[in-house]
């Protein structure tokens, strides 16, 4: 009875402890530099599941790796997997071409510096595109600025002006550039008129008699 007893305590026991969870990979974050926006996964999310099936892996011995002007104008999407949401343990960075519709993944493992990693192409890629599309990743890159000349230059100082910065000054060259002189030429005129009428005035104005006679003006008294 004793033995029982104890048997039946231990399966209480062992029934009502929490399951412990070994660790490993809990979710994923991603990001795309071209349009600035990101999405992440939690390992109880379908979708986390069919990403990581669609990334695949990397096929034995293949050294194929995309030509370089290729991967410029592709559009790019980094894969980071977090072990505990907290360590990043592998970076899968996703290169969806510009020309067709070939899907380029560049994994590592080596996180903390990147030097290493193995080039392949996705098996399923319009299938990788659609999802990457459905977390709101699409494709492309951003916005370009407004063509010609001026309006790349509106492009490039909007923001600056928008904060406050200071009006852009004129240039002094230009049609109506310098027209200013004209109004100083009828003023030179008139002053100059105007001194020689009036010389003749002054010249006769009596002013010894208006400064008054020269010599002091006390006088000492004695009281």
């Amino acid at each position: 009875m004793t033995g029982a007893l104890l048997a039946g305590c231990a399966l209480l026991l062992w029934g009502a402890a929490p399951m412990a969870s070994a660790g490993g990979p809990t979710s994923v974050l991603l990001a795309a530099p071209g349009t600035e926006r990101t999405a992440s996964l939690y390992q109880s999310d379908l979708r986390y599941a069919a990403l990581e099936e669609l990334l695949g892996t990397p096929a034995r011995g293949s050294r194929e790796q995309p030509p370089e002007e290729d991967l410029m104008a592709a559009d790019q999407v980094n894969v980071t997997w977090m072990i505990h949401d907290v360590t990043p343990w592998r970076i899968d960075r996703v290169h969806r071409m510009a020309r067709g519709q070939d899907v380029w993944i560049r994994r590592t493992q080596d996180v903390a510096r990147q030097t290493k990693g193995t080039w392949y192409r996705a098996a399923r890629p319009g299938e990788l595109r659609a999802l990457l599309d459905d977390l709101g990743l699409p494709g492309g890159s951003p916005a370009p600025m407004a063509s010609g000349a001026d309006g790349g230059r509106e492009a490039a100082t909007g923001p600056a002006e928008a904060v406050g910065s200071a009006p852009p000054v004129r240039s002094s060259s230009g049609p109506g550039a310098g027209t200013g002189w004209w109004w100083a030429v009828p003023g030179a005129v008139a002053g100059a008129v105007l001194a020689l009428g009036l010389r003749p005035l002054v010249a006769r104005r009596p002013w010894d008699r208006l400064r008054g006679e020269p010599g002091p003006r006390q006088e000492l008294r004695d009281v």
